[in-house]
């Protein structure tokens, strides 16, 4: 009997003894042993699904799981709502493609479970509530207007590639604190009424904007921004009053834009990923000489007032004075050159230059500027034709990212174990006006040999795939912040 009762006591003591001095892993083993029911949801989906509680930022990493090839073939889909065969692609403001592209975006938002509002001018947001709905939002998104002959993918990979995101973190079991909301911003693209980022100026509050679209602004074809707004089913206000569309700043806790590069830089250097830290200051100009114009044989060369040589002048001026800054941030363009009659046996009696220039330097941008309307002045005065319009249709400030929406991009750069490098955006982006709203961030991913705004225009399902997965974290991030 003693030596029964010894022995049992030395058994529950050992026992005891290795229960409290289990390995802490194999305590977390037993903790974390997998629920039954995920497991078959994992398997039946093809996705890992992960349990809010056991979340940490790298954790959560590694969980986040992307439908590229899904992702590509709605790129390809939303393609083909355009006004030219593929593989081109021109999408403007208010058409039938337009409509029907974005009611294709809406379909996606709401197979996500978002909820979904339209503003006067179009803007579309998708929002997934947060358990904390009163904070203020994280926002993400892009456009999908396309300038006529362009490619698939500008603007596109960020509106598209949001929705997968949302899907993304949904699939992984994450729960937002912050609500995340989606924007498809109408009109980033200046085609149809000569205005760019339209739709995030409004949000931004442009006063003087919401008043020309409301009173003066029209297409080429005379059709008045208004008029066409509410044949896409939008501006219904009797008056034409836009200011509805305006957003107070904060609004939002932050927006990050994901976007191809458009530019060379991550394929030429091997990089995964860009951390945009600035957006550079962008101003357009409208510029039209007037001449004589005449016969093309008859007139004789001394006697010509040639609007069309002015023009030519003067195009090669915006590339002097460009190089004179001696930076190479300062870039001068002249896009768009027309000349009436547009006749080959005619001499040109007007001639109309639409010029964009642009600097990370506001002030240098500036100084570009009065140059090339001292060069217009003098140019006229030369060729004895008339300066008849020197209009500087926008003439915007630089952006710089927010600091801490840099450090929480990257951050899930480096947790997804993705090449980084920070990096300046001189591509016009409604991230430049979301800066007034918000603090603002951007993240570019490669695009081959940095083409954009042409049928060549292509970004592979891997880079798409890492950006989702790093705007994915980035937003997670920001939303429990």
């Amino acid at each position: 009997m003693e030596s029964f009762e010894s022995t049992g006591f030395c058994s529950i003591a050992l026992l005891l003894i290795s229960l409290l001095w289990s390995p802490p892993s194999s305590l977390a083993q037993q903790q974390h042993e997998p629920n039954p029911t995920i497991r078959t949801m994992e398997d039946f989906s093809g996705y890992p699904i992960h349990e809010p509680a056991q979340f940490g930022s790298i954790n959560l990493a590694s969980s986040l799981s992307v439908d590229a090839q899904g992702l590509q073939k709605q790129i390809d889909e939303l393609s083909n709502f355009s006004d030219v065969p593929s593989p081109s692609v021109t999408r403007v403001l208010y058409t039938d493609k337009d409509v029907l592209a974005r009611r294709y975006v809406k379909n996606l938002m709401a197979l996500t479970d978002l909820s979904i509002r339209e503003d006067a001018v179009g803007n579309i947001f998708g929002k997934w509530d947060g358990s904390e709905p009163n904070l203020p939002a994280v926002a993400t998104g892009s456009h999908i207007d396309a300038i006529p002959y362009s490619g698939k993918y500008d603007g596109v990979v960020g509106v598209l590639g949001a929705i997968e995101a949302i899907n993304v973190l949904k699939r992984s079991g994450f729960k937002p604190k912050r609500s995340l909301e989606i924007i498809l911003f109408t009109s980033e693209e200046p085609t149809r009424f000569g205005i760019s980022c339209l739709g995030s100026r409004l949000l931004a509050g442009s006063k003087e904007l919401a008043e020309a679209l409301k009173t003066t602004v029209v297409d080429g074809q005379n059709v008045s921004f208004i008029e066409a707004a509410r044949s896409a089913g939008y501006a219904e206000d009797k008056d034409g009053d836009l200011s509805s569309v305006f957003l107070k700043k904060g609004s939002y806790f932050a927006f990050i834009e994901l976007h191809i590069e458009q530019g060379p830089i991550l394929e030429d250097e091997g990089l995964d990923i860009g951390v945009v830290t600035a957006i550079a200051a962008p101003a357009s100009l409208k510029v039209e000489f007037e001449g004589n114009g005449g016969h093309a044989g008859a007139v004789l060369m001394p006697y010509r007032n040639d609007a069309g040589l002015a023009a030519a002048e003067l195009a090669l001026a915006v590339e002097k004075h460009v190089l004179e800054s001696e930076s190479i941030d300062t870039v001068g363009t002249v896009g768009i050159l027309e000349l009436h009659p547009g006749a080959i046996n005619s001499i040109p009696s007007k001639a109309h230059l639409e010029i964009d220039t642009r600097d990370i330097d506001e002030a240098r941008r500036n100084s570009v500027i009065k140059k090339i309307q001292e060069s217009a002045n003098a140019i006229a005065r030369k060729r004895k034709v008339k300066l008849s319009e020197f209009k500087i249709v926008n003439q915007d400030p630089p952006a710089l990212s927010d600091k801490l929406v840099i450090k929480k991009m990257a951050e899930a750069s480096t947790e997804l174990n993705l090449s980084h490098k920070m990096m300046i955006s001189r591509a016009y982006h409604d991230s430049l006006f979301m800066a007034r709203i918000s603090p603002m961030g951007m993240i570019f991913i490669p695009c081959y040999k940095g083409y954009s705004h042409k049928p060549e225009e292509y970004s592979s399902p891997e880079d798409m795939a890492n950006g989702v997965k790093v705007l994915s974290l980035t937003l997670a991030k920001l939303s429990l912040d």
